[in-house]
């Protein structure tokens, strides 16, 4: 019996500890994993973005280029019978886009322009088609950086025509600039994608398309430069299956079976993993795809994660890919969860063992005495000898009875003290009648009423009407186990209204008959009063917010669309010197480029006076209780506070007034204690706490806001308009809020030097018209 009982409570201690152990190590892995998973889902898919905003801003610039050129050939800025004037003005637009690889001009009677990128005997080579006098020359001229001739060839055996071309024949077919299928350049044998513009005469018909070749491999390279977990990496396929971007610009070049090279099929992928990461979509994936897709797959028996986004448009259907291991995200929490199991496994060995001692420890007294009880009653032992210390315990029991009893009246007798001289109004109400059978000291103080008289009356006498029936003998009797935890109001004796809070059971004796409902109130009319002040304070900081906001996302836009502006201006005021030295250019044309400068710098001036009237707002400045204010600011925050099991401690003095627009402040306030709430919660670091500190110095207050969270990354810059370390956020909070105390007369910064968290701290100006600089006795000075 003895071992038996020892090894039962051993066992089953040290097996519960290892059950609890393994509970909490699995769920905080299953915990981890799903947030980790969704993190690398999040990361997966702003990669993918960027990929998108990178590809489509690199291929902007082309199709801006090859759109300008088209219209000044079109208003004959470069006319296609002077070969010399369309060689040098292709030359300057492949010289200043550095992206292009080549740069030409197909005309309607077969003539052609082409200037590209060469890398034997000069800088650059043109390649000329023209017609003189009927007869067909196809020329070769390579020129230096100068445009001065190296070389020149003819090559009579020529035979190209441009208008044969898939890009000549979709600009003249559409009328629009269209976009080729990527392709490998013949002469670079570069990836690449052409890019052409329909050139029109005065009636609206086709005189020639303006042809951009783009090298399009720099998009792998920016592939190659991005850091997705430790082994993760991106490509773009095209919509007929192509890869046309990767880091290992090898795997996406391959050769046709007419001996020229062609894009590589995802089918045929030389990475096994991106196939995997594609075939993981499932076959009746259609390119591209229609919404943004993550998934998971497996390769030789590792995980991993992909992301797969729409087109990034209607003229670059391309499909980006991003995958990456799985355990570049979560394989740290694996090996931790392996390790906690063993010492899961540990601690529950140590602790079997140690329970074992124990429950032989506590078991030998009751053992000893069991054994005697039994020696006695079988009259092999004298029950006047000593007794064991276990009998002595049991028999202590009666004398523990008769002390509770005396306890109970005890405790009955402090119980009518704490009523009678309780702080908060009690009283106890009969629950047949509704009457109050005893009330205590403070109600009398509150109602205006003696005890006589409230003895008298029920609760409904007292109750506002939309209370009355709170306390009847119906709602007393309406549920066994009566309690209540409620708002109520009572008049006073003589007029007024009084808010409480109300705490209310009903008491039973051991036949479960109700013997009297005990009903505690509380006081709550000022709180109720400083609640109604936080919800207009709450009001009024949201219309501020909003107000502040439109204004500093009125003034970044303007200050971003000035760049745009002086751009129109001086690439309008370049476009209108080449017109001029051009000699031969229409005037109409300079005088819209003249028109084009002039308005560009209209809208700018417009700009200006936008953000002039931005910075001219006014605030209203007053004095005002900054501990209060802080009071007020710690309750609009104190239920988000206790959601993420935050706590906020006030460890202030008594401060001076300070002079400044309190709602703004306020503002200020909430906005740091919810940026440390959401810190911490997020983190899930222990302990939580927020702490709100407040000195004087000088002719200054200042506060400081400091949490236990997980800092702030030195990388990050806090107070710079939509700069921001959170995943949704818009990095406006903080520069507002260093604008506001700014235009109050204060100072908002980070302590750098806090390391258990994050610190906050701001001035404000001490208000100085209030006795000796605004000083109350006890501020610190």
């Amino acid at each position: 019996m003895r071992t038996s009982l020892a090894a039962l409570l051993a066992v089953g201690l040290a097996g519960l500890q290892l059950v609890a152990v393994l509970a909490v190590v699995f769920s905080s892995y299953l915990t981890s994993e799903r947030a980790l998973l969704k993190h690398a889902q999040s990361l997966l898919s702003d990669v993918g973005i960027n990929t998108a905003e990178h590809s489509s801003t690199f291929l902007d610039a082309a199709r801006g280029a090859a759109e300008l050129a088209a219209r000044l050939a079109q208003h004959r800025v470069v006319a296609s019978d002077d070969p010399r004037q369309l060689e040098q003005f292709l030359f300057q637009q492949l010289r200043i886009a550095p992206q292009f690889s080549g740069l030409y001009y197909g005309g309607e009677d077969g003539s052609f322009f082409y200037i590209m990128r060469s890398e034997e005997r000069a800088a650059f080579r043109s390649k000329l088609i023209t017609f003189e006098d009927g007869k067909r020359s196809v020329d070769f001229i390579w020129r230096n950086e100068d445009f001065t001739a190296v070389e020149r060839s003819e090559d009579p055996a020529d035979t190209f025509d441009p208008r044969s071309r898939p890009w000549y024949k979709g600009a003249r077919d559409t009328l629009q600039t269209t976009w080729t299928e990527p392709y490998i350049f013949f002469s670079s044998q570069q990836p690449g994608i052409t890019l052409a513009a329909p050139v029109l005469d005065e009636t609206g018909g086709i005189r020639g398309v303006i042809g951009v070749d783009i090298e399009i491999s720099d998009i792998s390279q920016f592939l190659g430069r991005l850091r997705i977990g430790e082994n993760g990496q991106a490509m773009i396929i095209n919509r007929n299956g192509d890869v046309i971007a990767h880091p290992d610009l090898s795997l996406i070049r391959t050769e046709a079976a007419d001996g020229t090279l062609r894009f590589t099929n995802i089918s045929e992928f030389g990475d096994p993993i991106a196939r995997a990461a594609f075939s993981g979509l499932g076959s009746g994936v259609a390119l591209p795809v229609e919404k943004e897709v993550f998934s998971k797959f497996a390769y030789e028996g590792d995980a991993y994660v992909a992301n797969v986004l729409p087109a990034i448009s209607e003229n670059l259907p391309w499909t980006i890919v991003v995958y990456a291991p799985q355990d570049d995200f979560i394989g740290t929490i694996k090996r931790n969860r392996a390790q906690n199991i063993w010492i899961a496994v540990g601690v529950a060995l140590i602790t079997g063992i140690t329970g074992l001692f124990l429950a032989n420890y506590i078991y030998r007294p009751v053992r000893a005495f069991a054994v005697r009880a039994a020696l006695v009653s079988q009259g092999e032992a004298d029950p006047s000898e000593p007794l064991p210390r276990t009998y002595k315990e049991l028999a202590q029991a009666n004398d523990s009875l008769v002390q509770q009893i005396a306890a109970r009246k005890k405790a009955e007798r402090e119980y009518g003290q704490t009523f009678d001289l309780s702080s908060r109004a009690m009283v106890q109400i009969a629950p047949d009648t509704g009457r109050f059978l005893k009330v205590n000291a403070k109600l009398c103080e509150i109602t205006g009423y003696a005890a006589d008289e409230l003895l008298g009356m029920r609760y409904s006498d007292l109750a506002a009407p939309q209370d009355a029936a709170m306390f009847s003998p119906q709602a007393l009797a309406s549920n066994d186990a009566y309690s209540a935890n409620l708002e109520a109001r009572i008049r006073r004796k003589g007029g007024g209204i009084v808010s409480f809070a109300v705490n209310a059971i009903l008491i039973r004796d051991q036949n479960g008959r109700p013997l009297h409902a005990v009903v505690t109130m509380d006081d709550i009319t000022e709180a109720k009063a400083r609640e109604n002040e936080i919800a207009r304070l709450n009001r009024d900081l949201s219309h501020l917010a909003r107000g502040n906001m439109m204004g500093q996302m009125a003034d970044g836009l303007a200050h971003e669309l000035n760049q745009p502006l002086a751009a129109i201006a001086q690439n309008a005021d370049s476009g209108l010197l080449v017109v001029e030295n051009a000699g031969n250019s229409a005037p109409e044309l300079q005088e819209i480029l003249r028109e084009i400068e002039q308005q560009a710098l209209r809208a700018g001036e417009i700009i200006r006076a936008l953000r002039g009237f931005i910075g001219k707002d006014e605030i209203r400045i007053a004095s005002f209780d900054l501990g209060g204010l802080l009071e007020q600011a710690r309750r609009l925050v104190q239920a988000e506070a206790n959601e993420a099991d935050v706590a906020i401690l006030d460890m202030l003095p008594d401060l001076p007034a300070v002079r400044g627009n309190r709602v703004q402040i306020a503002q200020v306030l909430v906005n740091l204690l919810r940026n440390a709430i959401e810190a911490m919660a997020a983190e899930g670091s222990e302990p939580r706490e927020i702490t709100i500190r407040g000195r004087r110095e000088g002719d200054l207050v200042r506060v400081e806001v400091e949490d236990t969270g997980p800092g702030v990354s030195p990388n990050i810059s806090l107070f710079t308009k939509f700069e921001t370390s959170k995943a949704t956020g818009m990095g406006l909070g903080l520069s507002i809020c260093r604008s506001l105390v700014e235009a109050n007369g204060g100072k908002l910064d980070i302590d750098r030097s806090y390391t258990r968290g994050a610190r906050f701290r701001f001035t404000l100006p001490v208000d100085m018209t209030s006795g000796a600089g605004g000083a109350r006795s006890g501020d610190v000075a």
